[in-house]
């Protein structure tokens, strides 16, 4: 499912309209973006959390010539599925 289908999929689920569907996911996805970029975690009972976990810095190999490359430190995005999640998944 793409963003499109999802925005056709809330409209049709909520029953507004494509553009208030939009404005609703692009809201989420906003508002999830700038908790997170400032070390919040967002959870959703039952769906899962977000949550920002660090990564260190690391020497890695470039696989087409062999050479040992620095790859710099960072944070990344982790996500745990709820266990309504887990269960609808794993039926």
């Amino acid at each position: 499912m793409n963003k499109s289908e999802l925005i056709d999929a809330i409209a049709a689920d909520a029953g507004i309209s494509k553009g208030a569907a939009k404005k609703a996911l692009e809201s989420f996805v906003t508002n999830v973006s700038e908790s997170l970029a400032k070390g919040g975690r967002v959870s959703l009972v039952g769906f899962g959390s977000f949550s920002v976990s660090g990564r260190a810095a690391r020497e890695g190999r470039n696989p087409q010539t062999g050479k040992t490359i620095s790859i710099a430190a960072k944070n990344v995005v982790k996500f745990k599925p709820g266990a309504e999640l887990d269960t609808h998944v794993n039926k």
